[in-house]
């Protein structure tokens, strides 16, 4: 008969497959730790003897792209947390997408814990409950309603349509193909906003959700020096129809707004333009999340 493991053996167990997964997934699009305090308790106490157990249990995000045929990417992220009983306990994991309605998600969760619970009893299973989610989850995107919900759907409230504002840093953008891909991609998902080349670079798009999420997966695959997601704005419009989100826009269009230096090459930007230009809009509050300082 198995004998049970010790707290200190199932804690070494679940560091040594952080740094498995950490050497596999180098990139923090593709695992982030989200709690570092519970992974540097964790260590303290397998290497001290006298050591409290931890307080808080370890808590990672992995994200998946699986090989879709159809070519559009589709990106699951799956939130996952390790019970200080693992891996004599599953690990707890939400897989989520902007893609998958509610009961899709639902759907695919249970089946995945299903399958851990018959694959994966006391061995670390995160890697296998990757490749599940990688080969299987683009499957639920599709799956149709069960004919028993369609019935009683005309009495379900309408999904709430998010309405999102994305303000994109970059280090600097220069570069031509990269500005027109901005604007390209920006017209094709209806998405208003603007582009300010130079150094610092600054990107505003608005739009549905989805079509942000969708254009913030592209622009962020090109290869940039420093790029991120500096704040975030979500509006839920109750039913929202075209005429909810237009109201909602602070910018007509996707334009390019260039605010020379006295007109040296272009490359440094004059940030007192720009906080006056979303003064104007009614985002002047956004200069200071990126900048730091109040405008003027």
């Amino acid at each position: 008969e198995t004998r049970e493991m010790t707290n200190r053996e199932e804690a070494e167990i679940q560091i040594s497959e952080l740094d498995l997964l950490a050497s596999m997934f180098p990139y923090e699009e593709e695992f982030v730790v989200t709690d570092q305090l519970a992974v540097a308790e964790l260590k303290h106490y397998v290497e001290n003897e006298s050591a409290e157990m931890p307080s808080s249990k370890v808590q990672f995000i992995l994200s998946v792209k699986p090989e879709v045929s159809n070519a559009s990417m589709v990106e699951f992220s799956m939130a996952c947390a390790f019970p200080f009983k693992y891996p004599s306990v599953l690990p707890e994991i939400t897989v989520r997408s902007s893609l998958l309605s509610r009961s899709q998600q639902i759907h695919l969760n249970s089946d995945l814990k299903m399958y851990l619970m018959q694959n994966c009893s006391g061995e670390p299973c995160m890697l296998s409950a990757r490749e599940w989610v990688k080969d299987h989850a683009a499957a639920y995107i599709d799956k149709e309603i069960s004919s028993s919900s369609v019935t009683t759907s005309n009495a379900v409230q309408p999904e709430d349509i998010i309405f999102t504002r994305l303000w994109i840093y970059s280090h600097h953008i220069y570069n031509k193909q990269k500005r027109k891909n901005i604007i390209d991609w920006a017209k094709e998902l209806s998405l208003s906003g603007f582009c300010m080349p130079g150094k610092p670079g600054v990107v505003c798009v608005e739009g549905l959700q989805s079509s942000c999420e969708e254009f913030w997966s592209r622009v962020r695959r090109l290869t940039w020096k420093r790029i991120l997601i500096r704040h975030r704005e979500d509006v839920s419009l109750e039913g929202g129809g075209h005429a909810e989100i237009q109201k909602q826009r602070k910018f007509s269009t996707l334009e390019e707004k260039c605010f020379d230096a006295h007109g040296a090459r272009g490359n440094h930007m004059d940030l007192g333009q720009l906080y006056h230009f979303l003064e104007e809009k009614g985002c002047a509050d956004v200069f200071q999340i990126y900048f730091g300082v109040e405008g003027h």
